[in-house]
């Protein structure tokens, strides 16, 4: 292992999970939208979005890092639509209620969303003091070169 793969796996993690947050925040903030995107000239809720982690590694020059063992850390791959039903809610006086007065709205559960916040959050946080330790340990390192 090399003497800074400590700071790049923990870079591509902090980089993963400030992705999360970013889309767990966006979704929230999206909980009431009714008119997410256009489809075939009708308006569509908001679709939640949900963030693809994988290990790095599925390059060709990942096999030789592998051999290496120089290969680590995590890579956002994907930002996929939640394939859930839309909710209806029954308010005849919106102006997005269909003929019956239900309105679609998005997918999100607020609840749902908060809890991969924080989950993300707390990876991030981890990240940080691996980090931190990370560098830590160089310094020391060069204190004991003196």
């Amino acid at each position: 292992m090399g003497l800074f793969n400590a700071m790049h796996i923990s870079g591509s993690a902090l980089t993963a999970q400030r992705l999360r947050m970013d889309v767990a925040s966006s979704n929230i903030a999206n909980v009431d939208t009714t008119r997410g995107r256009l489809v075939n000239g009708e308006w569509q809720p908001y679709q939640r979005k949900m963030v693809v982690l994988e290990p790095k590694g599925n390059e060709f020059r990942s096999f030789i890092q592998k051999a290496n063992g120089s290969m680590h850390g995590v890579k956002a791959t994907q930002v996929l639509d939640d394939k859930q039903p839309f909710k209806l809610v029954y308010q005849p006086n919106h102006p997005d209620a269909d003929d019956q007065g239900y309105v679609q709205l998005p997918n999100v559960d607020p609840l749902k969303e908060m809890v991969d916040l924080m989950s993300s959050t707390r990876s991030y946080e981890a990240n940080v003091t691996v980090m931190n330790a990370a560098k830590g340990m160089y310094m020391k390192a060069l204190e004991i070169g003196r």
